[in-house]
């Protein structure tokens, strides 16, 4: 006859498993609280858990739209961009209008 986990060479009747409980209701109530206590640590780590896990997915979300944003930003700019406000030379008169401002300082 096997034993208990399978063994071949032990048998239930050896006597080697003891149901007997030794435990009195003081240990299991002791036992109990702090199980208790567990669950409550356990609940409260779960709820940091998902507080975390939810300012995590709004950060990565605030991230595309700022990635989103700025590639919008890229893909609008033109070569010809000099300053930092976005304004292009032919915005700001280009090359030409300095030529005909410096024609007019001179008198020409």
């Amino acid at each position: 006859m096997s034993g208990p986990n399978g063994d071949p060479n032990i048998s239930v009747e050896d006597g080697l498993i003891n149901d007997d409980d030794d435990f009195g209701s003081e240990e299991y109530e002791a036992i109990n609280s702090m199980l208790d206590q567990i669950n409550s640590y356990l609940d409260d780590l779960e709820e940091r858990n998902d507080s975390l896990n939810g300012k995590l997915h709004e950060l990565m979300e605030s991230n595309r739209q700022a990635r989103l944003e700025f590639r919008a930003q890229l893909s609008n700019h033109t070569p010809q961009e000099d300053s930092a406000d976005g304004e292009s030379k032919e915005e700001l008169g280009g090359d030409a209008g300095w030529e005909n401002d410096k024609k007019i300082d001179e008198g020409s």
